[in-house]
C-alpha cells in the first residue's frame, strides 16, 4: 500500500467546477505537493472530479452548477465545494456528500479542510480524511507546506466561521421534495401505470423493479433488469412517453442538454424513482450508440464546454 502514490486527475478536477467558476490555485497548487505521495499518508482519498449526478445524491444531475466535487473517499463519498444561496462562489465552503447519507458541512472553506488534514479533526463518519495506520503520516509536511504559503493568500482561521448554513437541512429537504416530485410527476405515474405488469412480487418498501433505457438522437432501447438486461412488451409502446419526459427536462434546465440514458425503479406501489445519466455514452442492440446522433443531440440542446463529456467532444 505504501508504494501506492494518490491518483490525481486534475482535468476532471477542473471540469466538475460550474461554468464560469475556475479551480482555486490552493487546489491545483495541493494537487502538485500531493503527487506522488503514499496514498494514505494525509488521508485516504483520491483528488478526482465528479459531477453531483454521480454522487450520493439523490436526482443529483439538477444540482450540477451548486457543486465543485474534487475529492472522493474509498466508500463512494464525495467532498468539494458548495455554492449555496448567498454563499461566496470565490470561497465556498467544503461540504462531504455520505455514501450512507451523511452530509456534513467539513469545514467554512478549502483551507480550513487542508488544515483539519494536518490536524485530524475529522469525526467517525469521515474518518477516511485521516492517514492511513499502515502508511507514515505525512500531515506534519503538508501543514509546513501551508504556513509555507504565499503571504495574502486566505489561511484557515482557529475559531470557525459563525452562521454557516445548514447542509444537511438543504440535503435531507432537497431529496424529500425530489421523491415528492417524482412521484407526483404525471409521466411517471402514467409509465408506472403502462408497466404495471411488471410491479415487484415483494412487499417491502425498498422492493422494485429495474429498468434501464437509451436515447440518442433516433436510437432507442429499453431493457427490463432480470436475470441480466431483457427485452420486454412494453417497451415500444413507453418510447414516445420517455421522449416527452427527456424533452421537458430540457425545457426546464436547458443547461444541462439531454440525458442519454436513463435507469429507474418501478415500486410496488406503482412509483417510478429515476436515476439519469447526462455523460455515458450507451449502448443499443449491443453496440455503441451513434456518435452522429449523440451529436445531432447536443447541437439540438448544447452543453457548457466543460459538460461535454470526451467521447462526445
Amino acid at each position: 500500500m505504501s508504494d501506492t502514490p494518490y491518483p490525481i486527475d486534475l482535468d476532471s478536477i477542473r471540469g466538475a467546477f460550474p461554468p464560469g467558476i475556475e479551480a482555486p490555485p490552493l487546489l491545483v497548487d495541493f494537487a502538485d505537493w500531493l503527487n506522488g505521495r503514499p496514498w494514505g499518508s494525509v488521508g485516504c482519498f483520491s483528488l478526482q472530479g465528479q459531477f453531483s449526478d454521480q454522487a450520493p445524491i439523490f436526482d443529483g444531475s439538477p444540482l450540477r452548477d451548486r457543486f465543485s466535487l474534487f475529492m472522493r473517499l474509498p466508500d463512494g463519498s464525495a467532498v468539494g465545494g458548495w455554492y449555496g444561496a448567498g454563499l461566496d462562489r470565490d470561497n465556498p465552503p467544503i461540504v462531504g456528500l455520505g455514501s450512507e447519507g451523511d452530509y456534513e458541512l467539513l469545514a467554512p472553506s478549502l483551507d480550513a479542510l487542508l488544515a483539519k488534514l494536518t490536524s485530524q479533526q475529522f469525526d467517525k463518519a469521515w474518518s477516511d480524511l485521516k492517514p492511513h495506520d499502515e502508511v507514515e503520516c505525512q500531515t506534519v509536511e503538508l501543514a509546513q507546506w501551508l504556513a509555507g504559503r504565499p503571504v495574502g493568500e486566505p489561511m484557515a482561521c482557529d475559531d470557525g466561521a459563525p452562521d454557516m448554513p445548514d447542509f444537511r437541512g438543504f440535503m435531507e429537504k432537497w431529496s424529500r421534495d425530489r421523491e415528492d416530485y417524482w412521484a407526483n410527476h404525471r409521466l411517471m405515474a402514467e409509465l408506472g401505470w403502462r408497466l404495471a405488469a411488471h410491479l415487484p412480487k415483494g412487499k417491502k418498501p425498498w422492493d422494485k423493479t429495474h429498468f434501464e433505457v437509451a436515447i440518442v438522437g433516433k436510437q432507442y432501447e429499453a431493457r427490463v433488469l432480470s436475470r441480466g438486461p431483457q427485452p420486454f412488451d412494453e417497451a415500444a409502446s413507453i418510447e414516445s412517453l420517455l421522449r416527452d419526459l427527456r424533452e421537458e427536462m430540457r425545457r426546464a434546465q436547458p443547461e444541462l442538454g439531454l440525458w442519454y440514458a436513463m435507469k429507474f425503479g418501478l415500486y410496488a406501489d406503482g412509483r417510478v424513482m429515476p436515476n439519469f445519466e447526462y455523460d455515458v455514452r450507451p449502448t443499443v442492440d449491443g453496440e455503441p450508440a451513434k456518435l452522429t446522433e449523440a451529436q445531432a443531440d447536443l447541437a439540438r440542446a448544447p452543453r457548457p464546454e466543460r459538460w461535454v463529456p470526451k467521447w462526445l467532444a
